[in-house]
């Protein structure tokens, strides 16, 4: 039997993130409390040194490795830098937040790591056992992340929500890999495509694959009516984790979605399309109704990820370039929004207060104008006003539902957008034209403002410009 040694090369980035995870790991063991913020730097450092690796492979034609099991084309580049970029964010924006409460400890870091190396190898999976084998390594990071504050009955509580239902979603999944390997004999992405073709649609097995493959995918979406953990997580988790679960986790579940239900299920697209409609619109309207009713900021936004979710279903069911593009363009925009608006909830906490209830924004603009300002850029650019990026981002699905003929479901999309944006412009009422409960200042490091005002800028710019971040996208998908 011949071994052929694989091609590492497109794995470069992957190893190099493993190898630093480890040694983060490993360094961390010997810091005091002190000198933790060597684990903080070291983790920086690594990835940023992902990122120039990233950035190398750009331009590069697409390469299979792995006997085809991982593969590295221009979606998988793109997103794996969005994903490194935000994690880079999530751990600057915490780290105060985690220090006034004793959790500067490595193991949030050092989680963050290996939940990014999952999520790079659910974004280069092309076979179904390393789809499986990214998002296991992503959700037991992540499970543990929400579990941190061992101590908090609420932390607790909610990561054990999280566990028990992730793990009905994960066997779920597994068992429509199965139905789909009987049927077609493969679990390669390209061969079940190839298999799929000679196969009849009315295959009840494989249909039943389909759609437990289907709800694996919505619950790592958090789509309705697979959102239970959603509010429950985002509630109950420390703020920096929240901020962690919303942002980079995004991509890949989407990279999910279009390895397993376009690139491997392409030909059933016909049976998909149907249910990822039932889906979206069962996202859109309870996410943006439910939301108008919460009074605490984390729960208001995990409805809103709800919402916005559905608009990633629309772009990936219109079932074209277009619409693969606009999905993976507003996916991209959400994770940029959603960043700096949890990044002005960590600003606003401090020492025994989480700053998570909406009237803790109470006159914000009076306590500090520049950070109402860039809140209130987050809160328009999810609303989808224009110039914000935002608005750019739910045309573009708009327009690719309109161009496969769905004019109705685009204007579902609008109507209940139109409703979501009360529920923005409400946080934006507080901020301006009511009176603050408390004058204190607002404290927080030079990094971490000026972070956060890049964030809010970037916001802006691209609302403006959107051409060059639209023309990547377009570009990633060919």
């Amino acid at each position: 039997m011949n071994f052929e040694m694989p091609n590492f090369l497109p794995a470069i980035p992957e190893m190099y993130l493993l190898g630093m995870a480890c040694i983060v790991l490993l360094v961390d063991l010997f810091l005091t409390d002190r000198t933790r913020i060597v684990t903080y730097y070291l983790s920086q450092a690594t990835l940023i040194g992902a990122v120039i690796l990233t950035l190398g492979q750009f331009g590069q034609p697409t390469q299979l490795t792995f006997s085809d099991t991982y593969i590295l084309d221009p979606m998988a580049n793109l997103l794996k830098l969005f994903a490194l970029g935000a994690t880079f964010f999530v751990f600057l924006y915490s780290k105060d937040y985690l220090r006034e409460r004793n959790m500067f400890r490595g193991e949030f870091f050092t989680l963050g790591l290996f939940g990014v190396l999952g999520m790079m190898i659910l974004i280069s999976a092309h076979n179904m056992l390393t789809v499986y084998m990214g998002l296991e390594l992503l959700s037991l990071c992540m499970y543990a992340m929400v579990a941190l504050q061992r101590d908090n009955v609420v932390a607790s509580e909610a990561a054990m929500k999280y566990f028990v239902l992730g793990a009905m979603a994960s066997a779920m999944l597994l068992y429509g890999m199965s139905m789909i390997y009987g049927v077609t004999g493969s679990l390669d992405l390209a061969e079940i495509s190839r298999a799929i073709g000679s196969v009849n649609d009315g295959n009840i097995v494989l249909v039943f694959g389909l759609v437990f493959i289907i709800v694996g995918v919505a619950f790592k979406l958090g789509a309705v009516p697979f959102h239970m953990w959603v509010p429950d997580v985002y509630h109950g988790a420390p703020t920096a984790v929240t901020l962690y679960i919303s942002t980079a986790p995004k991509l890949a579940a989407f990279a999910m979605a279009m390895r397993l239900l376009v690139d491997g299920l392409g030909g059933l697209h016909a049976q998909w399309q149907d249910i990822l409609i039932l889906l979206a619109i069962l996202s859109l309207a309870a996410g943006n109704i439910i939301a108008i009713a919460q009074a605490n900021i984390k729960r208001m936004l995990a409805y809103s990820a709800i919402a916005h979710i559905s608009f990633i279903l629309f772009g990936i069911l219109a079932g074209t370039s277009n619409g693969y593009s606009s999905a993976m363009f507003y996916a991209i925009t959400y994770v940029i929004m959603g960043m700096g608006g949890f990044g002005i909830v960590l600003l606003m906490s401090r020492a025994g207060f989480e700053a998570d209830k909406l009237d803790d924004y109470k006159g914000l603009n009076e306590r500090s104008p520049w950070f109402a300002f860039m809140m209130l850029i987050f809160m328009f650019s999810m609303a989808g006003m224009p110039p914000f990026l935002g608005f750019w981002a739910k045309l573009s699905v708009i327009q690719a539902l309109v161009d496969v003929e769905l004019v109705w479901l685009a204007t579902v999309a609008v109507v209940f957008s139109v409703i979501g944006a009360f529920y923005y412009l409400r946080i934006i009422k507080l901020m301006y034209f009511d009176k603050p409960e408390e004058s204190a200042a607002i404290e927080s490091s030079m990094d971490m403002r000026v972070a956060l005002s890049t964030n809010g800028l970037a916001v802006l710019v691209l609302g403006l410009s959107p051409g060059a971040l639209m023309a990547l996208c377009v570009a990633a998908i060919g």
